[in-house]
């Protein structure tokens, strides 16, 4: 029955990643939300708000929205952008609304739908990071962002355990997108060159963090909380900070 089906919301799901979770969450069956800025192209698996989540005023006004006409079961927090840059060359404009979308947004997303997922007895809640997070130049904006997604992510999960919430963080490493493509043609020595860091020997695909989602939302991992899973092919392995 249609009601029984559980309500997803994802943010930012009209991008590649997000696109592959939509599909993959509604092919198992769940009513997706996706909350993003615009509709790329036409999605019949998820159910379109528009909003501008740099906005805070605007992100409060269709949160309320979706909560007036869903009970939200899972929250994916998928949107966000990058932004590279050396530290001279730093726009604090730039990295403020960094912080508005990766972390701001998220916090007021999970404050939005918690207390309906606590009355439910159930929530699940997944952030997307980056391997980014564990260091590199010229990603010192996305790096703070992701890595305090993380932070924000562990100290929820202890604070909501108790009211049947998991909260988890899924950080991947290079994925096949259009943007990836675009500055990693096959053969080039930059592909090469990323290639030959992934143990595994592939670029990872907007699917795999799909499955990595998937797994976090299921209701057999409700015993998983405050984890963050690397989908990198083995990439973060080895380095120094984890």
């Amino acid at each position: 029955m249609e009601g029984t089906k559980p309500v997803t919301v994802v943010t930012g799901g009209s991008g590649a990643i997000g696109s592959a979770v939509i599909a993959s969450l509604a092919a198992q069956g769940h009513r997706v939300i996706n909350v993003s800025l615009e509709e790329t192209e036409k999605n019949d698996d998820a159910h379109f708000f528009a909003a501008d989540l740099t906005d805070r005023e605007a992100t409060a006004e269709v949160l309320g929205r979706i909560n007036r006409e869903y009970r939200v079961d899972n929250l994916v927090n998928n949107a966000g952008f990058t932004y590279v840059t050396e530290l001279q060359s730093l726009s604090f404009d730039r990295m403020q609304a960094m912080v508005d979308i990766h972390l701001r947004a998220a916090a007021q997303c999970i404050q939005a739908f918690a207390p309906a997922m606590a009355q439910n007895g159930r929530g699940r809640i997944v952030s997307i990071g980056s391997r980014m997070m564990l260091g590199r130049p010229g990603r010192m904006v996305y790096g703070m962002v992701k890595a305090g997604l993380l932070g924000m992510s562990r100290s929820l999960a202890l604070e909501l355990a108790h009211q049947g919430i998991t909260v988890n963080m899924v950080s991947p490493g290079p994925i096949e997108t259009a943007l990836f493509r675009q500055n990693h043609p096959p053969g080039a020595p930059q592909t090469e060159k990323v290639l030959g860091a992934i143990p595994v020997g592939r670029i990872g695909t907007p699917e795999d963090v799909a499955h990595a989602v998937k797994f976090f939302l299921a209701d057999e991992s409700g015993f998983i909380t405050g984890q963050n899973l690397f989908v990198c092919g083995g990439g973060s392995v080895g380095s120094a900070v984890m």
